[in-house]
């Protein structure tokens, strides 16, 4: 199957912001923990809370707190509970055919009742060819024929998906997956009510009323466009009494020195921080570290309006790869416990089931290094097949102070390790450098990815040829019959062995993209905060347990 994180989609529009000095919690909002209202800062705007068209880590992370699928995140990592499903499935003999008693109880947010129909509707949309899902590679070679239909090769009603009655649903898979459960945790499954979205037509998840909810909490305040809204405590969620919060009111940070002196007068309990504001609060009991399978890379197009750009050439991207300091970045920018990457799947994430050997052992950790002399070998090698003495490109980023520091970094580094080379830089909102970089409107971008669900594949997938997220247009037909081979094999250990090959096509072979660090997310978090679910993999962000003490 295929599998990769929109967060991609985070981009790194969540790298930045920032606090300083200590603070105790007990300025400000002093009634908060009567009232059970928690403050929470964001760095970039909601795109979209259709669970369809959601492929970023914004949308991803409030869909997570207002929809809920079959399985959720417990508060421990790696770990999942039945939500809208009662207990685990009943599961064939080939391990194919997986049967879901739903909950009775599940209502949605406007009182109807959840039922076995609302996912089958949202499934088969999130397949149809019409609706240009960009998550639904996540079906291809998942569900029962869901490939042929994305093809266009079969009609939609073909989806190994039935309800066998309102609380009684079926799936049928291609294979037996192990990660079936991570998977089905995933916004991408949530139900949809088909009534409320037909209704809605083009205005569903457009705005916090054109939205239904069946999760814990419901959105409100959002107009599709600002830089405020907030989570109310959903009163129709079939698990309501576990949920203490009434509201979680978001604001749009993306300024520094903004976010300090909301988080100083406890304003925003939550403040990510990056740089040298990470040295500044070291010691601060609110100071916490949460690394993540998320890696963060320069993204290399290869065609642009039709037409190949001059990252087409190999020599020209192991220049542009090899030129880059990445010890210094993460030293010198963005001063945290982030990681100098020179591979692709990250570290920490997975592990093999027969070794218990962690994947990273098999390519190792330094599969590209920082040479400025061979980059510039390279780079001129590179000019001279291309028959120029120069080049220009366009480094696309987004509008937030970290995202900007770094970029610069990587325009002065590229600037001075490759003479004749000039970077442009583009500074976006997150929403409008989402679209660019979803549309291949871009030469260089940096993006950043993060894991799913904890399986190479889910990185990886990106890369192959038909992928909706495949925005450089890369195509290597060793690398797709790899990923191909790792779909069907099941031994763990030699398929974990062809997805490393698979990695060195990418990295050794074709320089695909050029990892730059592997993200650990420094941030300060109010002492009164309690029980507020974070997570290094997939959806990173969970209130349905937290309180305010």
């Amino acid at each position: 199957m295929k599998g990769l994180k929109r967060g991609m989609l985070v981009g790194f529009a969540a790298v930045a912001l920032v606090a300083c000095g200590s603070n105790d919690g007990a300025a400000g909002n002093s009634d908060a923990s009567d009232q059970q209202v928690l403050h929470w800062s964001e760095s970039a705007e909601l795109p979209t809370m259709d669970v369809t068209l959601a492929d970023d880590t914004a949308s991803s992370d409030i869909i997570a707190n207002t929809n809920e699928g079959l399985y959720r995140k417990t508060l421990k990592q790696g770990e999942y509970e039945p939500a809208m499903a009662v207990g685990d499935p009943e599961i064939s003999g080939d391990g194919k055919v997986y049967t879901f008693k739903l909950r009775e109880d599940a209502k949605w947010s406007n009182g109807e009742p959840v039922t076995a129909n609302d996912f089958v509707y949202a499934w088969r949309r999130l397949v149809d060819p019409d609706q240009g899902a960009p998550m639904n590679f996540l079906m291809e070679g998942l569900v029962k024929n869901a490939s042929a239909i994305m093809a266009g090769e079969m009609p939609k009603e073909e989806l190994g998906v039935k309800a066998i009655d309102d609380h009684t649903l079926e799936v049928t898979f291609d294979n037996a997956y192990p990660y079936w459960k991570e998977l089905l945790s995933m916004t991408t499954f949530t139900p949809l009510n088909q009534k409320f979205v037909e209704e809605k037509g083009d205005k569903y998840g457009t705005t916090s009323d054109n939205t239904l909810y069946n999760g814990p909490f419901i959105l409100d305040d959002w107009d599709g466009t600002g830089l405020q809204w907030k989570l109310v405590k959903n009163e129709n969620y079939w698990d309501k009494d576990t949920v203490k919060l009434n509201e979680v009111t978001y604001d749009v940070v993306k300024e520094t020195n903004t976010l300090m002196n909301l988080f100083q007068s406890s304003d925003v309990d939550y403040a990510p921080i990056s740089g040298e504001y990470v040295q500044q609060v070291e010691g601060d009991p609110q100071l916490k570290v949460l690394p993540q399978a998320s890696i963060f890379h320069l993204a290399m197009n290869f065609t642009r309006d039709g037409k190949d750009t001059p990252l087409k050439n190999e020599h020209i991207r192991r220049a542009l790869s090899l030129a880059v300091d990445r010890q210094s970045m993460v030293r010198d920018v963005l001063k945290d416990d982030s990681i100098p990457a020179t591979y692709y799947v990250p570290q920490g994430m997975t592990k093999d089931t027969k070794t218990g050997k962690d994947f990273r052992e098999l390519n190792g950790n330094d599969m590209l290094k920082f040479d400025p002399k061979l980059a510039q070998q390279e780079f001129k090698k590179g000019l001279e097949e291309l028959g120029q003495d120069s080049l220009q490109l366009e480094l696309l980023g987004y509008d937030t102070d970290a995202a900007k520091s770094a970029l610069e970094f990587l325009q002065g580094q590229l600037q001075q390790n490759l003479p004749g080379l000039k970077i442009q830089i583009t500074s976006v909102p997150f929403k409008n450098g989402l679209a660019k970089l979803n549309a291949g409107d871009f030469d260089l971008g940096m993006r950043g990815y993060g894991a799913d669900f904890a399986d190479p594949i889910n990185m990886m997938s990106i890369f192959q040829k038909d992928n909706p997220q495949n925005n450089g247009s890369y195509d290597n037909e060793k690398f797709n019959n790899l990923m191909k081979q790792a779909d069907q094999e099941s031994d763990p250990s030699k398929r974990l062995q062809i997805l490393a090959d698979a990695e060195k096509v990418l990295l050794d072979e074709d320089i695909a993209l050029s990892p730059l660090y592997q993200k650990a997310q420094s941030y300060l978090l109010n002492q009164r905060v309690q029980n507020v679910g974070l997570y290094p993999v997939g959806d990173h962000l969970q209130f349905k347990w937290a309180s305010v003490k």
